[in-house]
C-alpha cells in the first residue's frame, strides 16, 4: 500500500499536501493548538461529552430507557478498545509508512511518529465512540460524529496520516460500534439493569431525584366513592313510605 503513495499524482497524496499545506499559512499558535486538539483534545472532547450523555440520560425518561441507554454508553469505549485491537493486525499487515517518510515538504506538527500509518488509531477510537453513542442517543451522537470527522481532518493537517488512512480508520471505528453492537448491548444490557436494581450503585444508571420526581408527577389515585342508595332506602327516609301505600 505504500507504493500507492509514492506517486505524487494520486489523488490521496495530492490531498495530504493540499490539507498539510494549510499549515504552512497559518500562525505558529495555531498549529500549536492543532497539534494538541489532533492528540488530545478532541479525545478529551469525547470523553466529557460520554460524560455528558451519561448524566443526561439517567435524570430523564422511564427508568427502561436509562438501563438501554447507559448500556449503550457503556458499549461506546469497549467499542473503542475492541476496534483498536482490530486494528494491530491490519497496520502490521499493511505496513504502511507514515506520509513524511515518503513525501518531501510536508509540515509534520507532531513529532516521533514512527509506526506505521495504516489505520489511523485516532480516527479509529474517535470514530467506534461516536457510533457507539449514536445507538444509545442521537443527538449526543451527532454530535460526536462531528468530533471524529474532525479528528480525521486534524490527522492529515498535522502530516502524520495520509486522507486514506484517516478513511480506512473511521470506516473500521463504524464497523467494529455497529456489527458488535447487537451483541454488546444483549450481554450489557442485564449487567446494566442488575446494577440499576442495586442500592448502592443504583444511582449510576437511574437518578433518585428523577424517579421522585416521576412519582410526584403521577396524578393521585381516587378515591372509590360508594355506591349510592336505592330512592327511599337513604339515611332520613320515611320507612312507612314502602310497600305501606298500597
Amino acid at each position: 500500500m505504500a507504493g500507492l503513495a509514492s506517486d505524487g499524482s494520486n489523488p490521496d497524496v495530492g490531498l495530504l499536501y493540499d490539507i498539510n499545506g494549510l499549515a504552512g499559512s497559518t500562525p505558529s499558535w495555531f498549529d500549536h493548538a492543532m497539534a494538541f486538539t489532533g492528540e488530545y483534545g478532541i479525545l478529551i472532547a469525547l470523553v466529557l461529552l460520554v460524560l455528558g450523555c451519561w448524566w443526561s440520560v439517567r435524570r430523564r425518561g422511564a427508568a427502561e430507557d436509562s438501563v438501554a441507554a447507559v448500556a449503550g454508553i457503556v458499549w461506546a469505549p469497549l467499542a473503542a478498545g475492541v476496534a483498536l485491537l482490530v486494528n494491530i493486525p491490519i497496520r502490521g499487515f499493511v505496513e504502511r509508512p507514515r506520509p513524511f517518510l515518503d513525501h518531501q515538504g510536508l509540515d509534520v506538527l507532531v513529532p516521533g511518529k514512527s509506526d506505521y500509518s495504516f489505520v489511523s488509531d485516532h480516527a479509529t477510537l474517535a470514530m467506534a465512540v461516536a457510533a457507539a453513542l449514536f445507538v444509545a442517543h442521537r443527538r449526543y451522537g451527532l454530535a460526536a460524529i462531528g468530533l471524529a470527522l474532525a479528528e480525521g481532518f486534524c490527522r492529515v493537517y498535522l502530516g502524520v496520516h495520509y486522507p486514506t488512512d484517516v478513511i480506512g480508520g473511521l470506516a473500521l471505528g463504524t464497523a467494529v460500534a455497529l456489527l458488535l453492537a447487537p451483541v454488546a448491548l444483549a450481554l450489557l444490557t442485564p449487567l446494566v439493569a442488575a446494577v440499576a436494581r442495586s442500592g448502592r450503585l443504583g444511582g449510576l444508571v437511574r437518578s433518585r431525584r428523577a424517579d421522585d420526581g416521576r412519582r410526584a408527577q403521577a396524578p393521585a389515585a381516587v378515591p372509590e366513592q360508594a355506591p349510592l342508595p336505592a330512592p327511599g332506602t337513604g339515611a332520613g327516609a320515611d320507612p312507612d313510605e314502602n310497600g305501606l301505600a298500597a
